[in-house]
């Protein structure tokens, strides 16, 4: 299963907010559903508490009269105000006063009960009413009254004024996490991408065995395989060029060295110029002409600069042509030659006819080349599926399996049965091929029933 990178950020996000609101909701609930209720007005209740105060303080000449912990004085606090409460209130109930008040110093220093930190204030939006403690007419310390607009928004902000160290730390665990995932997350596609551009700056430096082989189903696994693909590609391309270079020297290194021999001969007078030179030169020299002018339109081809004039032409007719135009060759091979009767109903493809000429000459040159003497050639044809496919079959010698994939590339031949001896440069079928494929179609090459090859050109019918 492909899993990309968007649902694995998804997911991770999903996650943190579900487990987040599920604190939360679950720290509210339990705050709420526990939560005692107030009563009495909010400035009855503060003066009678203030005084209930002030009256300790004198007592005690200061605020020593408080809990030591800090936990305890927030709870003593609630406690004196439900005291006073019940010494004497009226009115309609405050719900949770107790949890929404405090008990600050004249220098404004927390003594008791809840007071809102100042970042809780300014995030959640909360007012509050600072009420004087007077004595002898000067101020001994505040209340601090969080005041909500309704029994709603006092729940809130009861839970929000006994959560706040809680939520405080819930918020830095979820920063902390939420920064961790993060690391990590950029970590996992972080890695992967380093050794991608690694593998660029390698394979820019010529190093063509460059691999990423990263195991991952996501979009940067399928980065690092189109990138393992293309540095495939450029490793057999540059074999393919190097091997093309060493092939097309290789063959005209041949009929060069015949020229310079025949030449070198006349000069130093060891053969007298006659016929029979020139006749030996020019063969080789129309060999080069040939082998230069082939090279020439497979260049092209590559480029694809080939010009051809499209017309609709009878196929089936040129190869017909074609074979009864090399029937001199096929004769004088030993051979026979024969055409199947099964004319199809539809010829007529989109094609330039001197190249399909060219294509049908080289395939029944290649039949002739490579068929022992006493067999046969057969051509036929069928339309189907829009189709017209015209085979050319031969009798043996045959190619091995594992080898007639390869026909069809550059100087490649089938040793030993289809050697160099019969004077071919292996570049007829990679040219037809070209042509075929640039007509729109193909060229398929298949072992024969004949017991030697079938080469079939399969074109698009006309519509």
């Amino acid at each position: 299963m492909k899993v990309t990178l968007g649902l694995r950020l998804f997911a991770a996000a999903m996650l943190a907010m579900l487990v987040l609101a599920a604190v939360a909701i679950g720290l509210v609930r339990w705050r709420l559903f526990s939560a005692p209720d107030g009563g009495g007005h909010v400035d009855e209740r503060a003066d009678a508490l203030a005084e209930s105060l002030v009256v300790r303080h004198a007592r005690a000449g200061g605020w020593s009269f408080l809990p030591d912990a800090p936990a305890a004085r927030k709870a003593w606090l609630a406690q004196e105000l439900e005291r006073t409460r019940a010494v004497g209130s009226d009115g309609a109930p405050l719900p949770l006063l107790a949890h929404r008040v405090g008990l600050l110093d004249r220098d404004g220093t927390w003594l008791a009960g809840v007071v809102a930190h100042p970042l809780l204030v300014a995030f959640a939006s909360i007012d509050t009413v600072r009420r004087p403690i007077a004595r002898d007419g000067r101020a001994i310390g505040y209340l601090v009254i969080a005041t909500p607009q309704g029994a709603d928004e006092a729940l809130a902000i009861a839970f929000l004024l006994d959560q706040q160290r809680n939520l405080a730390a819930i918020g830095f665990a979820a920063a902390g996490l939420g920064a961790l995932a993060a690391a990590l997350f950029a970590a996992h596609v972080r890695r992967p991408i380093l050794r991608l551009v690694e593998a660029t700056r390698q394979l820019g430096r010529g190093h063509l065995d460059t691999r990423v082989a990263l195991g991952r189903s996501d979009e940067l696994g399928e980065l690092a395989r189109s990138f393992d693909r293309l540095a495939a590609q450029l490793a057999e391309t540059d074999r393919s060029r190097r091997q093309w270079v060493a092939d097309t020297s290789h063959e005209l290194r041949t009929p060069l060295a015949v020229l310079q021999g025949q030449l070198e001969a006349l000069r130093d007078g060891v053969r007298e110029p006659g016929v029979a030179s020139a006749t030996l030169m020019l063969r080789h020299v129309r060999a080069l002409a040939r082998l230069v002018d082939t090279l020439y339109q497979l260049a092209r081809a590559d480029v694809g600069q080939m010009d051809f004039h499209l017309q609709a032409c009878d196929a089936w007719s040129i190869a017909r042509d074609s074979m009864h135009a090399h029937a001199e060759r096929i004769s004088g091979a030993g051979l026979g030659a024969d055409v199947l009767d099964d004319t199809p109903d539809r010829t007529l493809v989109a094609a330039d006819a001197e190249r399909l000429h060219l294509v049908f000459g080289n395939l029944f040159e290649n039949a002739v080349r490579y068929t022992d003497r006493g067999g046969r050639i057969e051509l036929s044809a069928r339309a189907a599926d829009g189709e017209l496919c015209i085979a050319i079959d031969d009798t043996a010698p045959g190619v091995p399996a594992a080898l007639v994939a390869r026909l069809g590339e550059r100087f490649f031949r089938a040793e030993p049965s289809r050697s160099r001896r019969s004077g071919g440069t292996g570049l007829g079928l990679a040219l037809s091929r070209s042509i075929v494929e640039a007509h729109g179609g193909r060229l398929e090459i298949t072992a024969s029933r004949l017991g030697g090859l079938r080469v079939a050109v399969v074109l698009p019918l006309v519509a």
